[in-house]
């Protein structure tokens, strides 16, 4: 058995020996995001500690377990808090629990992250729905033995995020009256921010905003057929867009500040893809 395989079924032991309980919507929490944990009702709560060699985050503003339970009537999975490759751990640990989220049932991952905003029409607060993003400056999850049951060895990657979520977004986010930016996400390792003139590349690029998750999960989830919905919180401007150094603190007050519209959204999203 390939070795990232049979720890994920290891993994999946862990989890079972304390739920049975299958989701039908996994949900990845970003920095500053986490509060939104407290509106699902809760089944079963698992510390990242409990599962044998999983991958523990670092980072402050990051917890670390699964949160189990409804959201509405919608079966719910919620990664409270993930790990980066920035932490020093091997991107097949970086993307072990969103596969783990997949082995466990759920069809549908919606995948969220703070940012820095390189489009100059974006501003601090706003909401950025994922359209497509640029992989090329983090390693690619899939490098090595195709792991066959979990998908392809050649995905296509046309349309990682699915268009059906994305039209859900847009509809629940003018329900509500969020106003809601489209874009190109771009992953780079971390963890320093990137430079003006990486930015300036960037934009060049045709990247809307850029930060130091997502995408490596988005493409082991679209491996594994999920369908994926991203949500970025533009949480500053990126380096040489403005002018004042840019810390990891700004980032925490950004997202804390737009985390009501954010929750409401994600809410009405989840709860419209379990109809």
């Amino acid at each position: 058995m390939n070795a990232v395989y049979e720890k994920l079924t290891r993994c999946l032991e862990d989890v079972r020996k304390k739920t049975d309980f299958e989701p039908k919507v996994a949900l990845v929490l970003g920095s500053g995001l986490g509060d939104f944990a407290d509106g699902i009702k809760q089944e079963c709560v698992v510390p990242y500690s409990d599962i044998a060699g999983f991958p523990v985050s670092t980072v402050p503003g990051h917890a670390g377990c699964f949160i189990f339970g409804y959201l509405g009537d919608v079966k719910v999975v919620c990664m409270k808090g993930r790990v980066h490759y920035y932490e020093g751990y091997p991107i097949e640990d970086v993307v072990l629990p969103t596969r783990l989220m997949r082995m466990m049932g759920a069809e549908y991952l919606i995948l969220t992250n703070a940012s820095g905003g390189i489009n100059p029409s974006f501003k601090a607060g706003d909401l950025m729905m994922l359209t497509d993003h640029i992989s090329s400056f983090a390693p690619n999850p899939l490098i090595g033995p195709n792991i066959d049951e979990l998908g392809t060895r050649f995905p296509d990657m046309s349309h990682v995020y699915d268009e059906d979520v994305a039209g859900v977004i847009r509809e629940c986010a003018k329900e509500l009256g969020v106003d809601i930016k489209e874009g190109v996400y771009v992953m780079t390792t971390g963890p320093s921010f990137e430079s003006p003139a990486e930015i300036q590349m960037f934009k060049k690029l045709g990247a809307d905003a850029v930060g130091m998750s997502t995408v490596v999960e988005a493409i082991a989830a679209n491996h594994m057929g999920m369908k994926i919905g991203g949500l970025s919180c533009v949480c500053n401007m990126a380096a040489g867009i403005q002018k004042t150094p840019l810390t990891h603190d700004e980032v925490q007050a950004a997202a804390a500040a737009v985390a009501p519209k954010f929750k409401a959204l994600v809410a009405a999203v989840i709860k419209r893809l379990g109809e």
